[in-house]
C-alpha cells in the first residue's frame, strides 16, 4: 500500500492517537501502540497534553467538510447557480489547510488546563469577536453539550456559532420582530433551543434537525422579555424537563409544556413589565424581576409568591439565583452561623438594576450587601460556577467581577469589553461526564481510567460570552 502521509504527518497522527487513547482511559491499548511504533520516553506528559483533543478536532473538521462537499455536489446536480463542485472543493481544501494549521498551533478552549477553573475570570482581549448581526445583540445561550453558541438580535434573527472556531454555522429566521431571549434545554436526550420575541410568540427549534422550527407558542399579550427551561430531577441536576417559563411586558409569568405547546400556568403579581426569569437548579422555584423595581420568588408548582425583594430605586433588569457552591461565602456575608445545605435551592440571589447597583439577598428578602461600581445600568448577572465570584455587565461597556471572599470587592474590570452597551452575558455550562456504565446524558458522573472510581460532579468550562449594542458577540476564554 502506498504511503499517503509524509513521515512527519504520520508521526503527528500516531501521537494524536496515543493521546486520545490515554485520555479516554484505554491505557493498555495506548501502551501497545507506543511499543509497536517504537515511541518511547520522548512521549511524556507535556507531549501528551500538546496532542490531547487534536484528533477529535481534526475529525469534526473533516466531517464538516464532507457535508459541505456533499451539499455543493447536490446543488450542482439540481442546477443551482453556484460555483462548480471542483472549484468549491478547492476552496474547501484551502480552508481546511488553514484550519489544520490552526489546530496544530492551538488547544481547544474547553481543554486548556493551565488555569484553575475555580478562579478563572474573563480578561481582555476576547478570544473571538463574532460579527454578522445587523442590529443590537439582545441574548445569548450555550448548547449544553456541543460548542455551539446562539445569539439573538433586534434584527429578528438567531445565529448559531461555533465558539471554538469563532465561525458562523447558520442563521435562523422565523420571528417578525426583535428576538429578546434564548435558552437551551428540554426533555432528557432531546435538547431544544427556545426563543421569544416582541412579536408575542415563543418558538422552539430542534438542533438535531438542522434547527427546524418545531413549535410556536402564542399566548402572551405583550412583548416576551425572557424565556428559560425549568430543570427537573434532583437539586442541581443539569437536565431539563418538559416545562419552560416565560416573562412578559403583560406583567405575567407563564409556564408551558413544550411537548403539547399548552400554557399550564399563569403567575400574576408584578405590577409592571416582568424583565427577567430564573429557575432554581431543582426546578422548584422561579425568580423574577421587573419594572416595578422588585424581584420576586415563586413556587413553580403552585405559583404562590414566596418572597419579595424591595430596595432598588429603578427598574430591576436582571436577577440570578446563587449556586450552592457560593452558599458558604454568602452565609458569611449574611452573618449566618451555619451555611445552608448544598442540597437546598434558592437560598441566596443577586439583582441588578438601572439604579447602577447590584444587591445580594437571602431567601427571606433581606439585602445582605450592595455592590457599587457600575457607572450605568446593570444589564446582566452571572454567577461563577466555582461559587467565589459574581460577574456583571452593563451600559458602561464593562464586565465586572466581584469577589465574595472579599466581602464583594470588585477584583477585576474588563474596561471597554465592547464599544457600546453590554446587553447580555452567559457562562458556558459545565462539562458533564458520563458514568462508566453509560448512564446517559447529563448524569453528572466522572469515571476514572480503568473504572476504579466514580465521582459526581461537573467540570467547569472556562468560557464566557457577551453581546452588545455594537452588533458583536465576544467570547472570553483562557
Amino acid at each position: 500500500m502506498s504511503q499517503v502521509l509524509t513521515p512527519r504527518q504520520a508521526e503527528e497522527l500516531h501521537k494524536a492517537l496515543i493521546a486520545y487513547l490515554t485520555a479516554t482511559g484505554l491505557s493498555n491499548t495506548a501502551a501497545a501502540l507506543r511499543q509497536e511504533l517504537s515511541i518511547g520516553d520522548n512521549f511524556d506528559d507535556a507531549t501528551r497534553k500538546k496532542y490531547e483533543g487534536l484528533l477529535e478536532k481534526k475529525w469534526t473538521s473533516v466531517v464538516r467538510l464532507q457535508k459541505k462537499v456533499w451539499f455543493y455536489d447536490l446543488s450542482h446536480i439540481a442546477g443551482c447557480r453556484i460555483k462548480p463542485p471542483i472549484a468549491q472543493i478547492m476552496d474547501l481544501e484551502s480552508r481546511n489547510a488553514s484550519l489544520q494549521h490552526e489546530l496544530t498551533t492551538a488547544t481547544p478552549l474547553s481543554s486548556r488546563r493551565n488555569q484553575d477553573p475555580t478562579t478563572w475570570l474573563p480578561r481582555s482581549p476576547a478570544r473571538h469577536t463574532l460579527q454578522s448581526h445587523r442590529q443590537p445583540i439582545t441574548a445569548l445561550a450555550f448548547h449544553p453539550i456541543f460548542t455551539s453558541l446562539a445569539s439573538a438580535s433586534e434584527d429578528t434573527t438567531i445565529k448559531i456559532w461555533d465558539y471554538e472556531l469563532g465561525e458562523l454555522e447558520t442563521t435562523l429566521k422565523g420571528h417578525t420582530k426583535p428576538v429578546l431571549s434564548l435558552d437551551y434545554g428540554g426533555p432528557r436526550g432531546g435538547t431544544l433551543l427556545v426563543s421569544c420575541s416582541s412579536d408575542l410568540t415563543i418558538k422552539l427549534w430542534d438542533p438535531a434537525d438542522e434547527y427546524k422550527n418545531t413549535r410556536t407558542l402564542p399566548g402572551h399579550d405583550h412583548s416576551i422579555s425572557c424565556v428559560r427551561f425549568i430543570p427537573s430531577g434532583a437539586a442541581g441536576a443539569p437536565t431539563s424537563g418538559n416545562l419552560l417559563a416565560s416573562a412578559s411586558r403583560d406583567r405575567t409569568i407563564r409556564i408551558w409544556d413544550v411537548t403539547t405547546g399548552y400554557c399550564v400556568k399563569t403567575i400574576r403579581g408584578h405590577a409592571d413589565w416582568v424583565r427577567d426569569i430564573h429557575p432554581s437548579a431543582d426546578g422548584r422555584y422561579l425568580l423574577s424581576a421587573g419594572n416595578d423595581q422588585t424581584a420576586r420568588l415563586w413556587d413553580a408548582s403552585s405559583g404562590d409568591a414566596k418572597a419579595s425583594f424591595v430596595g432598588h430605586t429603578h427598574v430591576v433588569e436582571c436577577a440570578a439565583l446563587a449556586p450552592s457552591a457560593a452558599y458558604p461565602l454568602l452565609a458569611a456575608l449574611a452573618d449566618l452561623k451555619k451555611s445552608p445545605l448544598v442540597t437546598s435551592s434558592a437560598e441566596f440571589l443577586a439583582t441588578g438594576s438601572r439604579d447602577k447597583t447590584i444587591k445580594l439577598w437571602d431567601a427571606r428578602g433581606t439585602c445582605i450587601k450592595t455592590l457599587v461600581g457600575h457607572d450605568n445600568w446593570v444589564r446582566a448577572l452571572v454567577w461563577h460556577p466555582g461559587g467565589k465570584y459574581l460577574l456583571s455587565c452593563g451600559d458602561d461597556k464593562s464586565v465586572r467581577c466581584w469577589d465574595l471572599a472579599q466581602e464583594g470587592k470588585c477584583v477585576r474590570v474588563v474596561e471597554e469589553a465592547h464599544a457600546h452597551f453590554v446587553s447580555c452575558m452567559r457562562w458556558a455550562p459545565g462539562i458533564v461526564r458520563e458514568q462508566g456504565g453509560g448512564g446517559g446524558e447529563g448524569n453528572g458522573g466522572v469515571a476514572e481510567a480503568g473504572g476504579k472510581k466514580e465521582e459526581k460532579g461537573e467540570g467547569i468550562r472556562c468560557v464566557v460570552a457577551t453581546g452588545s449594542v455594537d452588533l458583536s458577540v465576544r467570547v472570553f476564554a483562557p
